[in-house]
């Protein structure tokens, strides 16, 4: 899956170690600037692209939220983790077909962003006997009524996307998520897209109070998602090093 060395050896761990290491204190840090506990930034580390090894040895770490974002490489590597103390999070676009194959091992997904997503992931959920944790993907770069160049609602459509959620069986509506849009007005500016996300959310929190996770900020944006007060930042590279090239 990668040409890193064994993931299980001791390199690999100090590497790992030294890089959560300093994105505890990035996080550590931003939170310090911006007047917030640390307690309150839950870290989700993406482990695309990586093994099942390395997840491993990230929980041994202390990591207690991981992600994925296709679903072929998730399944197993869920399956392969099952031992082990940990929350995962589908943070792709989502197929409906692939509804039922992610039900099956993830707490939480981040990119619902259309009603048919959410009719198959209620029926999967369901099904499965499982309530699951649902966000709407916000995209910051759609005109109205459309979807974003990396999947997304446009900010006009989350509520009516946030009632169906909350009324579907099988699914919890948790929050909100957005990646800093590279198109539009906020591209290039994701303090500007954070805090916008928050608004949104404020918002959607007036007739969904326990909508409350705000999921902004990757490996190169982080601080700014803190700054603006996202719960849960998605960080990779910054964790796992540079990412091999997808065969």
């Amino acid at each position: 899956m990668n040409d890193t060395p064994a993931s299980g050896s001791s390199d690999r761990l100090d590497q790992l170690t030294a890089n959560l290491a300093r994105v505890e204190e990035r996080i550590g840090a931003a939170c310090r600037a911006a007047g917030r506990d640390r307690e309150d930034v839950t870290l989700i580390v993406v482990t695309k692209t990586y093994p099942a090894s390395d997840v491993r040895l990230l929980a041994g770490l202390g990591v207690r939220h991981v992600a994925e974002n296709r679903d072929q490489e998730a399944g197993p590597k869920a399956a392969a983790s099952a031992d082990l103390p940990l929350s995962w999070h589908f943070v792709g676009q989502l197929q409906t077909n692939k509804a039922r194959s992610v039900v099956r091992y993830a707490d939480h997904v981040h990119s619902v962003d259309r009603l048919r997503l959410v009719g198959a992931l209620s029926g999967a959920a369901t099904a499965a006997g499982r309530r699951l944790g649902c966000l709407i993907q916000v995209a910051l770069d759609a005109e109205s009524g459309t979807q974003g160049e990396r999947g997304g609602v446009a900010p006009d459509g989350v509520d009516a996307l946030a009632d169906a959620v909350a009324a579907a069986d099988g699914l919890r509506l948790d929050g909100l998520m957005t990646v800093a849009p590279l198109a539009g007005a906020y591209a290039g500016q994701p303090r500007a897209a954070f805090d916008r996300l928050m608004e949104i959310s404020s918002r959607l929190r007036e007739t969904h109070p326990a909508a409350n996770m705000v999921s902004a900020g990757m490996s190169q944006d982080l601080e700014e998602a803190v700054a603006a007060g996202a719960t849960h930042v998605r960080v990779g590279t910054a964790v796992l090093g540079v990412r091999p090239r997808l065969r």
